[in-house]
């Protein structure tokens, strides 16, 4: 599978809520990074049974409902996509609306991700939780990088 098609791929599952799938889309040695993760948060979840631990509570913390607008851009390197996101739904704790956008530069290797780098605004979406203790607790749990 394509990097392009991946991505799409992820997405629908994404949306399906099945995160054991999504999960699987990782090298067994896969990672996601968060460059731009804030304290008390991982900054790197590595290998794909600690993402599909990450994951599997996430449709718990967010119900996403529609993938708002979405491109991806292929690099000169044919392993690594940019792609653009905005996700909306809504945060399950308290029923309010969630919607953010997403950049994330994927790296994907004999039809798995090998790394996908998240830039995300940890801003935004501790606002849209409920203060960042809320999004630390809601998504770092007890994963460890």
């Amino acid at each position: 599978m394509k990097a392009t098609e991946l991505v799409d791929h992820a997405l629908k599952l994404l949306l399906d809520k099945d995160m054991a799938a999504f999960a699987d889309l990782w090298a067994e040695d896969g990672a996601i990074e968060f460059p731009f993760a804030p304290p008390g948060y991982p900054p790197l979840v590595e290998g794909r049974a600690a993402i599909r631990e990450y994951m599997r509570g996430y449709p718990d913390i967010l119900d996403v409902r529609e993938i708002v607008e979405q491109t991806v851009h292929q690099s000169v390197d044919p392993e690594v996509v940019i792609a653009e996101f905005e996700a909306a739904g809504i945060v399950v704790r308290t029923g309010k609306p969630y919607r953010l956008r997403y950049i994330a530069v994927i790296t994907v290797r004999d039809g798995e991700i090998q790394h996908y780098r998240d830039y995300w605004n940890p801003l935004a979406a501790a606002e849209l939780m409920g203060g960042s203790e809320e999004l630390n607790t809601a998504f770092a749990g007890d994963v460890h990088a």
